[in-house]
């Protein structure tokens, strides 16, 4: 088989005849997704592992890695260390009668790398327009583990009635969203559900739907966030999202 060379510089060499690709390698894409980085998989290897892994490309090759708990030493591929708690000794404490108890919980994760889309702003933005939205939480506490930690990330959360939103669009290469990250997605939505959380995806671009509260539009604009709405009144009722409403007083801002 061919050798071939990422636009992420790793592989092959081109000037040793391997194939020049224009995108990054499985690892590297697995590794933005999962919102980390090379350096910090590096540090969780094992020291005689490091030098391969620093060129590695396959998210199903093996490595030895290091407990950051200080529990013993273990063989896991590098999709299992990125996308769940790979050491069994911590797979043990994620389910103890501990860590169920702060499962749902909303917090602010202030160490927590986001990138935000000028979409996402907007849809946050008219959200705000009509409910009061909660500024100081960024993550939920899950039952299980996601992408190696007990908690998720949701676009925009609504902690008084317990309902993520999130925009979905497959981008500019219009892969988005789709395959490994829409799977990743529903696994997110079920770590929500099991903790009592409704989640609100907003389909952009042509995606379907992933679930039965999700809103499938255009463009994101003032009928898209009333659509949010109703679909939380229909979740937890109108009392519940009334509380939260902005109420504009005649001539002026929201109160």
């Amino acid at each position: 088989m061919a050798e071939v060379s990422f636009r992420c510089g790793h592989g092959g060499d081109p000037e040793r005849g391997a194939v020049r690709l224009s995108r990054v390698c499985p690892l590297c894409m697995l590794i933005a997704e999962t919102q980390r980085s090379r350096g910090e998989l590096l540090r969780r290897a094992t020291p005689p592992e490091r030098g391969r892994l620093a060129r590695e490309t396959r998210i199903g090759a093996e490595y030895e890695w290091r407990c950051e708990r200080g529990h013993d030493r273990y063989r896991a591929s590098v999709r299992e260390q990125l996308t769940g708690t790979a050491c069994a000794k911590c797979r043990t404490s994620a389910g103890a009668p501990a860590a169920r108890r702060e499962a749902g919980v909303a917090f602010m994760n202030p160490g927590l790398r986001t990138r935000t889309s000028m979409t996402e702003q907007r849809l946050k933005g008219l959200l705000g327009e009509r409910i009061r939205l909660h500024h100081r939480v960024n993550a939920v506490r899950v039952a299980r583990t996601f992408f190696g930690r007990n908690e998720v990330w949701p676009d925009i959360l609504v902690p008084q009635l317990r309902i993520a939103i999130e925009y979905d669009d497959p981008g500019r290469s219009r892969r988005a969203h789709l395959g490994l990250k829409e799977a990743s997605d529903r696994e997110k939505d079920e770590a929500l559900a099991e903790v009592g959380w409704d989640v609100i995806r907003v389909r952009g671009g042509g995606l379907e739907p992933l679930g039965p509260n999700d809103v499938v539009c255009r463009t994101v604009d003032g009928r898209v966030a009333d659509e949010i709405v109703e679909r939380m009144v229909r979740l937890r009722g109108a009392d519940a999202v009334e509380a939260l409403a902005v109420v504009t007083p005649v001539g002026g801002a929201p109160a």
